[in-house]
């Protein structure tokens, strides 16, 4: 059985975006994955990264927690939020931390070669469109096989309950779709 990281950019609880790929997970679970969900605000006090932290103490703790996780999956479900047409501060500080090499790893070797399927939410209009392609780039430069397909959620707000639960049908039907795709390269 193949698996599956999912998670969201988002270090904020009642994220949309969290909703969205807690969706997109269930989706993949349906479809055969092992899928483990993580928050991000689990990580939210992992230090900025620099080369004079990682060479004076190492990679923190909870950032080696973050590249287990990547390099334990096969695949990944990405949502994240757009700040300024960008991702979040806390999403770029962990890939950075997990893109260091440690003593007997290839470089990038959380992420080479995998398949991600990348998302976004938003309560404007544009559903997030713009971060997509900020984080595709960023996927891509780190040897990630970005699916093709890809789904931005505007008005966010009116397709997610009070329990963080998309039920927008149409949308469900979306994530749904791109996360069994997802599924379908990691065969």
């Amino acid at each position: 059985m193949k698996k599956v990281l999912a998670f969201s950019g988002s270090g904020r609880k009642g994220s949309y975006n969290y909703s969205v790929v807690k969706c997109a997970a269930n989706a993949a679970i349906e479809a055969g994955a092992d899928v483990t969900l993580l928050d991000l605000s689990e990580f939210a006090d992992v230090p900025v990264f620099t080369e004079d932290l990682e060479a004076s103490v190492g990679m923190p703790e909870k950032a080696k927690l973050f590249k287990t996780h990547l390099m334990e999956n096969d695949g990944f479900l990405i949502s994240s939020p757009e700040y300024n047409s960008g991702y979040s501060a806390l999403f770029k500080n962990l890939i950075d931390w997990a893109s260091r090499s440690e003593e007997g790893e290839k470089p990038l070797e959380a992420f080479a070669g995998k398949p991600v399927a990348i998302m976004a939410a938003s309560p404007g209009g544009l559903g997030g469109i713009r971060v997509l392609v900020p984080v595709r780039l960023l996927l891509s430069n780190i040897n990630m096989n970005v699916l093709g397909s890809q789904v931005a959620i505007p008005q966010a707000h009116a397709k997610i309950d009070s329990d963080g639960n998309v039920t927008d049908e149409s949308t469900a039907n979306k994530i749904s779709s791109l996360a069994n795709e997802l599924v379908k390269a990691l065969a």
